[in-house]
């Protein structure tokens, strides 16, 4: 995998993905929000801003406020890959993110997604 590609391609392009994945599940998009906002510790506002932007998805990792300490418990396979295996950090981040919304696409209940907490 390319991940220079995933990289660069524009936060503006996969928010709407992932809320749309989400929808078709019975979800809501203010879920998909509360998952961003544990991982990364941006602020709601600051997603949406971000998704009306022309920043990249690798931007939006590399300047998180705050990293969850708990993402580390995040296990399991994206895209074939399991994601605590993943060397490159900011590509596990993603896929991280990837796994989250998979969860939450699944039925699975916040409280299990956030790993026991919330974000608020």
């Amino acid at each position: 995998m390319n991940h220079e590609k995933v990289y660069g391609m524009r936060f503006s392009k996969i928010y709407p993905l992932l809320v749309a994945k989400a929808k078709k599940k019975g979800r809501t998009p203010e879920e998909v929000t509360e998952i961003i906002t544990w991982l990364t510790g941006y602020a709601a506002e600051e997603i949406e801003k971000a998704a009306a932007s022309p920043l990249t998805y690798g931007d939006f990792f590399r300047n998180a406020p705050r990293l969850n300490p708990n993402r580390k418990q995040i296990t399991g396979v994206v895209c074939g890959v399991r994601v605590e295996t993943i060397a490159e950090p900011l590509m596990r981040e993603i896929r991280y993110l990837d796994k989250l919304i998979d969860e939450l696409a699944k039925g699975k209940t916040m409280e299990k997604i956030l790993r026991g907490s919330t974000a608020k």
